[in-house]
């Protein structure tokens, strides 16, 4: 049973290695041609990253968290989605853009897809 809760209470204890994984997703999202807005004040109870297409399409984007997963590791969350919005493990930044690349491309041109 407290196995259940001890991934929350790493996302809350952990946050520098939040950030960490969300400032080298920041990296590899902006080489791809995405803008960023880090969230990761006191404010927030977990650091976000806001990844969206521009100053014409700013409502057009996505919020990744970072969550811990069973095992010790780290992966990457689609905001809006939850726990159902798992992207990739925090141990491949490269795929993980790769996806947000390909969700945020979808948004933008619905019909081409």
């Amino acid at each position: 049973m407290l196995s259940r809760y001890v991934p929350r209470w790493r996302t809350f204890s952990d946050r520098r290695v939040a950030v960490r994984h969300l400032e080298a997703l920041s990296l590899e999202v902006r080489a791809r041609g995405w803008r960023c807005i880090k969230l990761y004040g006191r404010g927030f109870p977990t650091p976000l990253l806001w990844v969206y297409a521009g100053r014409v399409t700013e409502d057009v984007g996505i919020g990744v968290r970072v969550r811990p997963v069973p095992g010790g590791l780290w992966a990457y969350y689609e905001t809006e989605r939850g726990r159902a919005g798992y992207l990739r493990s925090c141990g491949d930044v490269k795929a993980a853009a790769e996806q947000i690349d390909l969700l945020l491309k979808h948004r933008m041109f619905p019909s081409t897809w």
